[in-house]
C-alpha cells in the first residue's frame, strides 16, 4: 500500500491531485479553529475544558463538525446541514413526482437536484446557526458552567445576526471546499471532509480514555480499545463489502447484421445496503426529547421521566428503543432508496432476466423477497456496531463520543475504502498496482 502511495506522488497528474486536496483540508481544519465574532473565546475555553467531551446532546452534531461546534467556530455547523439536505433531497425525490423525474432524466436532472440540495443546505444552516446562537446566549450550551451565560457577551440583535451570517457563509464555503475535491481533487469531496471531521478528534479521545484509566496508568484501557478498534475495523470492512451478486443474463438480439446482448452480469445487492444513514436518523430522533426537556426547563413527571431514561444512553429503554430505531430506519431507508419494480422493468426493457425467474413482476417480487432477506442481518450489524459507544460507556466510563463508536468507525471505514478504490481505479489505468489486492 506505501508503494502505491509513492507510485501515486510519482505520478503528476494524481500527484497533483493529491496536495491540491491536502491543501483543501488543511483550510477546512483551520477554519475550525477560527472563533466567530462576538464569542469570548476565553469563556468558550473554560467551559470546553470544564464540560471535556461529556455534551452528549449536542454530541453527533459536534463529531460531524470536528470539534468546531462546541468552539462556535466559523465551521461550527460543518457539513452537517449539507447531509441533511441531501437525505432530505433523497426521501422527498419518492414523494414529489416532479424530482422523481428529474432524476431519471441523467445528469441535466441530477444537476438540477444538486442545485436544490445547495439552497436547501443555506436554509438549514441559517436555521442551525440561529439555533446555536440562541442556545449559547442562554447558556444552555455547556450547562453547569460558571461563564457559559457570558459566552455571547453582546446581546444585540447586529451582533446575532452577524453570527449567524457568518456560521451560514462558512457552511457555504464548506460545501464549495467539498465540491472542489471532487472536481479537481480525488474526487468524492463531501465524504472525505467528514472523513476528515470524525478522524480530527480520534486521537484525544484515546488519549482522554488513556488519562481515566485505572489499570497500569491506564495504558491497560488503552490497548484494550485499540483492539477492539481494530476487530470493529476488520468487522466493517467484511460486512461493508459482503453483497449478494443475483446473475443476470441478458438475451441475444440482431439489428441489421451486428448481433447485440448474449451476455451474463450480475446485481449486486449489498447486506447494508442503507450504509451509516440508519444511525444518523436514530441518533437525530433520539435527540429530540432531551432537546425538548433542556429548552422548556420543565420539571414535570414527563420531563423527569425523559432525563432519566434518554439523556444519559445507558438506560435499557434508550438502548432498546435505540436498536430497534437504526433496526426501523435500515428497512425504511432500503425500501426507499432501491426499486425492485423499477429494476425489474428496465431489465425487461433491455432484454434482461434472472436465470429461473420469468421478467416482470415475477422478478420485482423476486428481488424484494432478496432484499428483505439480506436486509435482516445488515440492520442488525448497524444496531451493534451503534452500540459499542454504550458499551464503553459501562466498561470504561468513556464519553458517548467513543472514538471507535458506531456513527464514527462505519462513516471512516467507508469513506476510506471507497477513496482507496477510487485511487486504486486511476493507478491501473496506469498499469500501476493497486491498494487492494
Amino acid at each position: 500500500m506505501l508503494t502505491a502511495f509513492a507510485r501515486a506522488f510519482k505520478t503528476p497528474d494524481l500527484r497533483k491531485k493529491l496536495l491540491f486536496t491536502l491543501g483543501i483540508i488543511v483550510l477546512f481544519r483551520l477554519g475550525s479553529h477560527i472563533p466567530v465574532p462576538g464569542v469570548s473565546y476565553k469563556n468558550v475555553q473554560i467551559c470546553v475544558d470544564q464540560a471535556g467531551s461529556s455534551n452528549g446532546l449536542f454530541g453527533l452534531v459536534n463529531m460531524f463538525s470536528g470539534g468546531a461546534l462546541l468552539q462556535i467556530t466559523v465551521f461550527a455547523l460543518g457539513i452537517m446541514p449539507y447531509i441533511t439536505a441531501s437525505i432530505i433531497l433523497q426521501l422527498l425525490t419518492v414523494v414529489i413526482p416532479k424530482l422523481e423525474t428529474l432524476k431519471k432524466e441523467g445528469q441535466a436532472g441530477t444537476a438540477k437536484i444538486t442545485q436544490y440540495t445547495r439552497y436547501l443546505t443555506v436554509a438549514l444552516a441559517i436555521l442551525q446557526g440561529t439555533g446555536l446562537v440562541a442556545t449559547a446566549r442562554t447558556g444552555a450550551l455547556f450547562q453547569g458552567c460558571p461563564v457559559a451565560a457570558q459566552i455571547v457577551p453582546d446581546r444585540s440583535v447586529f451582533t446575532t445576526i452577524v453570527m449567524v451570517v457568518t456560521m451560514t457563509a462558512g457552511t457555504c464555503l464548506v460545501m464549495w471546499l467539498g465540491e472542489l475535491i471532487t472536481d479537481r481533487g480525488i474526487g468524492n469531496g463531501m465524504s472525505i471532509l467528514m472523513f476528515i471531521s470524525i478522524a480530527a478528534g480520534f486521537i484525544g479521545a484515546l488519549w482522554q480514555i488513556k488519562l481515566q484509566g485505572k489499570i497500569a496508568d491506564g495504558w491497560v484501557e488503552f490497548g484494550v480499545v485499540i483492539l477492539v478498534g481494530l476487530a470493529m475495523v476488520a468487522l466493517v470492512v467484511f460486512v461493508e463489502q459482503a453483497q449478494r451478486r443475483i446473475p443476470v443474463q441478458y438475451a441475444k438480439r440482431m439489428i441489421g447484421r451486428r448481433a447485440y446482448g448474449g451476455t451474463s452480469t450480475y446485481i449486486p445487492l449489498k447486506v447494508n445496503q442503507a450504509g451509516v444513514i440508519p444511525v444518523i436518523f436514530a441518533s437525530s430522533l433520539l435527540y429530540i426529547p432531551a432537546l425538548i426537556v433542556q429548552f422548556s426547563g420543565s420539571t414535570a413527571d414527563w420531563a423527569v421521566w425523559i432525563q432519566k431514561h434518554f439523556v444519559t444512553g445507558d438506560h435499557p429503554y434508550y438502548i432498546a428503543t435505540y436498536f430497534l430505531l437504526i433496526v426501523f430506519f435500515a428497512f425504511f431507508y432500503v425500501a426507499i432508496s432501491f426499486n425492485p419494480e423499477e429494476v425489474a422493468d428496465n431489465m425487461k426493457k433491455y432484454g434482461g432476466f434472472i436465470p429461473g425467474i420469468r421478467a416482470g413482476r415475477p422478478t420485482a417480487e423476486y428481488l424484494s423477497y432478496v432484499l428483505n432477506r439480506i436486509t435482516w442481518p445488515g440492520s442488525l450489524y448497524l444496531g451493534l456496531i451503534a452500540l459499542v459507544p454504550t458499551m464503553a460507556l459501562a466498561g470504561f466510563g468513556a464519553n458517548q463520543n467513543f472514538p471507535f463508536g458506531g456513527t464514527s468507525i462505519l462513516i471512516i471505514v467507508g469513506v476510506g475504502l471507497e477513496t482507496v478504490k477510487q485511487i486504486e481505479s486511476q493507478l491501473q489505468q496506469r498499469n500501476y498496482e493497486g491498494f487492494l489486492r
